[in-house]
């Protein structure tokens, strides 16, 4: 990693940017607010985390794709009006003063040099001439990949670099399990990458086909969906297309392990007795099927908690640790205390604590999710 590169997660991400928003609430201090240059590779997500900021806080999202315009399209077009030239400026930009949101201009690493002066003032000034000021409200970033990530990439003047706080976003399985728990990817495929980690992101596969990465594993995701309209030779196919034949045959391999695995809904029930898989692509599945069918039927809940205590004392302390976290885990803060309250305080906690404890105490605080094993 160079030294000028400053590695940010998803989490760190998001709470700067909001951090950002705040501060702009405050007309009088938005000329120091710095506008923010986000690196990083293709597919790990880059502006789809600036777009679900921006649907969490209710505010507007202006996603301007460099290198699909022209220059004409910041600046304006000139129309000549008798004796003097009057600009007729774009719709898209903010007009109301007191609106609020975040304008990303993508791919601007992508964009020739013209285009990149084009958008020179609205970055650094937050206006274009004397016809247009951007309301105080809004936040301005940029975001491209870097020249090492085989895409189109251009330099970038210093007169533009040095005006720009510069933050890099890489693929994280971690933070990105905890993002597909939250948005119901499919455990099998998160079981899947915690067990071949490796097969998350992959840039050194056939670039011009498709490859892993976050973005097309969500997508691998939907599809798992479609299992039952597509049949199982479409879907080998269509994995194929998205994430490359070496990832999408690990994972075929991996789901049809998952088949030979004991029913996890009837062992939590109590209807058949605890069983742990030896095979470690089984256990991972296993541990993942265990968070997630948890918390789905609100029936028998505390015989379901009490089976699933008994079934991590009889686990390793690292995969009962593992299951643990994740079953807490929910995008609302209620929901996750009434989790926590739940497991924590059932009268089997005590025996799981006894034989796990130290293993757990190792990830409270802030780093509970950040060192969950995987």
């Amino acid at each position: 990693m160079s030294s000028n590169q400053i590695l940010i997660t998803t989490k760190e991400l998001t709470q700067f940017l909001s951090l950002q928003l705040q501060l702009l609430k405050d007309p009088t201090i938005d000329g120091l607010v710095a506008p923010i240059m986000l690196w990083g590779p293709p597919g790990v997500g880059k502006s789809s985390v600036v777009r679900e900021l921006c649907q969490q806080q209710g505010i507007q999202f202006i996603d301007i794709r460099l290198a699909q315009r022209e220059p004409v399209d910041i600046r304006g077009l000139p129309v000549a009006r008798e004796d003097r030239v009057d600009w007729l400026l774009s719709g898209e930009w903010p007009r109301d003063p007191h609106s609020r949101g975040i304008i990303l201009f993508d791919e601007l690493t992508a964009a020739d040099r013209s285009l990149q002066v084009a958008a020179y003032e609205i970055i650094l000034d937050r206006r274009l001439g004397d016809l247009y000021s951007l309301p105080p409200g809004w936040l301005v970033m940029a975001a491209g990949n870097r020249s090492s990530d085989r895409a189109v990439a251009y330099t970038m003047s210093s007169a533009l670099a040095n005006r720009f706080c510069h933050l890099e976003l890489t693929a994280n399985l971690t933070s990105w399990t905890q993002w597909a728990r939250e948005n119901e990817v499919d455990d099998g495929l998160i079981a899947f990458l915690r067990y071949q980690p490796q097969c998350f992101f992959d840039m050194e596969a056939d670039l011009e086909r498709g490859w892993p990465s976050p973005r097309s594993w969500e997508r691998v995701s939907f599809y798992l969906k479609q299992q039952q309209e597509l049949g199982d030779t479409l879907l080998q196919k269509v994995i194929c297309g998205l994430v490359g034949a070496g990832a999408a045959y690990q994972l075929s391999a991996f789901l049809k392990s998952r088949d030979q695995m004991p029913d996890v809904h009837l062992m939590l029930n109590g209807k058949i007795p605890i069983h742990i898989p030896e095979r470690p692509d089984m256990l991972f599945a296993f541990c993942s099927a265990l968070s997630h069918k948890l918390w789905q039927s609100p029936t028998m809940l505390d015989t379901r908690i009490s089976r699933f205590l008994e079934i991590g004392v009889v686990m390793s302390s690292d995969f009962a640790t593992l299951t643990l976290v994740d079953c807490l885990q929910h995008p609302k803060t209620e929901e996750m205390q009434r989790r926590t309250e739940l497991i924590l305080g059932h009268q089997k906690f005590d025996l799981w604590s006894e034989k796990h404890g130290q293993s757990f105490d190792a990830l409270q605080g802030s780093d509970l999710i950040a060192n969950a094993p995987i």
